[in-house]
């Protein structure tokens, strides 16, 4: 499962020109799930999206994680992740989980991260989703469940 973290002061997302979700300050997380990912890297995701600190303190460092920094969560599924784009120049899919599988687990990941007493709103798995953003920082960060980075 990999998952890409944008530290924002507010996101959104809209399916069919109808907003589906919406935060302030906090995570947006792109999430893709790969063939064979299992309910253990839902929850290793999970928790470290709730628990990364890079959110930044009185001082100005970065310290807090979202809870700490009284921020939300908006989760967007994203196959294109687990895109391959080492050979010609068409990327391939194929370590992408079938739509089936990937949506189960996308679910597992929300309803893990709702469990919290954090704000999350996630977008609609499959759907033409259009994404605004505003970065803060800009701080990005990568997470894969498989190398536990």
């Amino acid at each position: 499962m990999r998952a890409v973290l944008q530290r924002v002061s507010r996101a959104s997302v809209r399916v069919d020109g109808q907003a589906v979700g919406s935060i302030e300050q906090g995570w947006l997380i792109l999430l893709g799930v790969a063939q064979g990912d299992s309910i253990r890297d839902a929850e290793w995701i999970a928790g470290k999206i709730l628990g990364l600190r890079a959110f930044e303190d009185e001082a100005g460092k970065m310290n807090w994680d979202v809870s700490a920094a009284k921020g939300s969560l908006l989760v967007v599924s994203q196959f294109t992740l687990l895109a391959d784009c080492r050979k010609g120049r068409r990327p391939s899919f194929t370590e992408a989980a079938p739509p089936t599988e990937a949506k189960y687990l996308y679910e597992q990941v929300c309803d893990r991260l709702r469990n919290s007493t954090l704000h999350v709103e996630c977008g609609v798995f499959q759907a033409d989703m259009k994404v605004e953003l505003v970065n803060d920082g800009p701080v990005t960060l990568l997470l894969d469940s498989r190398t536990g980075t």
